[in-house]
């Protein structure tokens, strides 16, 4: 019998591992998500121009975008609908992305399909189904432990190719205080993926709607989106304050302190307590450490190398100034994609970081 892998907590805690790959930053993870809003809801529009704006590598609401190959599986429409919504939406649609108005069904050929074209085109980040009805079979009832597997199979295959597949689907007519809970099917479908997006349309204009998100990698948020007359959904506001996010100044601070001082070693506590003094950024012992943690190449490209070891049952950081990666001599950890950017890394010539 095969012996269970484990690791200990003082273990994970203290190893530096890739953080999550993000096709849209802070919005859109690796992995499988749920897109789901009532018929004509315009949910596919929104489907299309994700899968455009995504293989241009353009900003998605103020979002920077992993840029690479996008794969729209438009099962509900034909070429000349897609080819009239395209001329709508855009000027002009790139060569890698790819539509795709017929294929097979779970369990009948679909995950080989998958496999094959993200083998084809390897540098695909995202797989856009359109609908997740349409490529399910019909000769069984949509019970719990169906649709866990059908999900289940899908995750696996985004989970392999480190690429984010979205479902479209619908909602139920009937109303509920949490929109989660109106996507249709079992709970199963919530619980396998690992990001669900709302679109639910306001009862006072059909081209307004608040699109609700929230995930397991992600923070909980409502979009308030408006389509305009190119039918492409603008946002106008967003519970989620990007220009706030904490764990990227934590970077700015690291930098700024080992240009006053090249070298510091010390506990997560005495690090966060010389960056941030006051606690005007909110950045704590556990974001510190977690922050550096998980992007170690990243900041040594940006010239501090950064190590962590336990000494009398506490965790210490060490951290130092260095020219470049080349003359660190520290372990390659593995490349992080440079998805969380932000405006004042690109200004600073500093490498993006993933947000975390």
């Amino acid at each position: 019998m095969k012996q269970l892998q484990t690791i200990s907590g003082e273990t994970l805690m203290s190893k530096p591992l890739q953080p999550m790959n993000f096709v849209v930053d802070t919005l859109l993870s690796q992995g499988l998500h749920i897109l789901a809003g009532s018929p004509k809801a315009g949910k596919s529009w929104l489907a299309l121009w994700l899968a455009v704006t995504v293989a241009k590598g353009e900003t998605v609401w103020k979002m920077p975008v992993k840029q690479g190959t996008t794969l729209y599986l438009c099962l509900e429409d034909s070429q000349f609908r897609i080819q009239n919504r395209l001329f709508e939406i855009t000027d002009d649609a790139p060569a890698n992305v790819h539509f795709c108005t017929e294929c097979n069904t779970l369990g009948h050929g679909l995950e080989e399909q998958l496999d094959r074209f993200v083998s084809t085109y390897p540098d695909t980040v995202l797989v856009i189904i359109d609908t997740l009805q349409m490529i399910r079979c019909s000769n069984y009832d949509c019970t719990y432990a169906n649709d866990y597997r059908d999900l289940s199979v899908l995750k696996k295959i985004a989970d392999e190719h480190q690429i984010a597949i979205l479902l479209v689907h619908h909602l139920r007519k009937e109303p509920s205080d949490n929109v989660f809970n109106r996507i249709s099917g079992t709970t199963a479908i919530s619980g396998a993926v690992d990001s669900s997006f709302t679109l639910i349309n306001s009862s006072h204009s059909s081209n307004r709607a608040k699109l609700f998100c929230i995930g397991r990698d992600i923070e909980y948020r409502e979009i308030s989106l408006e389509r305009n007359s190119d039918n492409v959904w603008e946002m106008i506001a967003d519970s989620y304050d990007q220009g706030e996010q904490r764990d990227s100044k934590i970077i700015f601070l690291l930098s700024a302190l080992l240009k006053s001082t090249p070298d510091f070693t010390g506990t997560p506590t005495e690090l966060s307590n010389r960056i941030d003094p006051v606690g005007t950024a909110g950045i704590t012992p556990k974001k510190v450490a977690r922050q550096i943690l998980q992007n170690v190449d990243a900041l040594r490209e940006i010239g501090i190398a950064a190590t962590t070891r336990r000494s009398n049952g506490k965790r210490i950081i060490e951290l130092h100034s260095v020219e470049s990666a080349d003359s660190s001599g520290l372990p390659t950890v593995g490349t992080i994609d440079p998805v969380g950017t932000d405006a004042q890394i690109a200004h600073r010539g500093i490498e993006p970081l993933c947000a975390i």
